[in-house]
């Protein structure tokens, strides 16, 4: 079970278990909490936090970029080489953070990490663009609720009218974390998921997606193996974009196998 957490630069860090280390990212709009069940069963030493905004940490600042941001605060959370597990938006910064610092990642398990930018020119990233257009008119209208329910129908396992108010109030609140994250995950303005960057990542990266989840992320993941050297891309039955919590065995399956296999 976790420790009591530590506040660093006003971001909620905690680590579970014991052996190797790992840093865990979750998905925006979640909490740490949401990875614990993973690393529970994974019975490894995890240290997670809470992004900006999110759980028990602070306010995002409005300035600096947000997945700079992530990516950074991963990055002092690395004790020597370590096992990066992000899923989502957590997996972009934790393909970012291997790509730009190498010497801090030993091996990347990213679960359904949302690059788009990787995917365009394709017929399902054409498909993202047109689904998420409601969600871009809610936002510039204001209607941050609507913006809401219209995310989490993309992108969550239960549908709005289905979520409690208090669930449905925390995702709303937070609903322009979405935006402060846009630009890194459409545009990558820094090329971290082009064919040079990705063709000299020498570390083992296992990618897992949901076999129910968007086109778009078998289209992003499709193009992550191909130019990733020592990649391998697993699909979880029956699963979608919340596979690492709503299959969390079947994801513990495909990382303790890969640490036999890297190991």
């Amino acid at each position: 079970m976790p420790d009591d957490g530590a506040a660093r630069r006003d971001i909620w860090v905690t680590t579970v278990g014991a052996g190797a280390p790992a840093v865990a990212i979750h998905c925006a709009l979640a909490k740490h909490e949401a990875l614990l069940p993973l690393a529970e069963a994974l019975e490894g030493r995890t240290t997670f936090f809470d992004m900006p905004g999110h759980g028990r940490s602070g306010n995002w600042d409005g300035r600096t970029e947000y997945q700079s941001l992530i990516t950074a605060t991963a990055a002092g959370l690395c004790d020597g080489p370590t096992h990066l597990i992000g899923h989502s938006f957590g997996a972009t910064a934790a393909l970012r953070l291997a790509v730009e610092r190498p010497d801090l990642v030993n091996r990347l398990t990213l679960v359904e990490p949302v690059y788009f930018a990787a995917a365009k020119g394709s017929d399902a990233h054409h498909a993202h663009a047109k689904a998420f257009r409601p969600f871009v008119g809610a936002m510039l209208s204001g209607d941050e609720s609507h913006a809401a329910e219209v995310f989490n129908n993309l992108w969550g396992d239960v549908v709005w009218q289905n979520l409690s108010l208090r669930r449905q109030t925390y995702l709303t609140d937070r609903i322009h974390l979405i935006v402060a994250g846009a630009s890194a995950i459409e545009e990558d303005a820094q090329e971290i998921t082009s064919s040079a960057r990705l063709g000299a990542l020498n570390i083992p990266v296992t990618l897992i997606r949901g076999a129910l989840s968007h086109p778009v992320i078998a289209a992003i993941h499709a193009v992550l193996h191909a130019r990733i050297p020592r990649s391998t891309d697993h699909v979880v039955d029956g699963a979608g974009h919340m596979v690492p919590m709503t299959h969390v065995d079947a994801v513990a399956a495909i990382i303790r196998v890969a640490d036999q296999e890297t190991g």
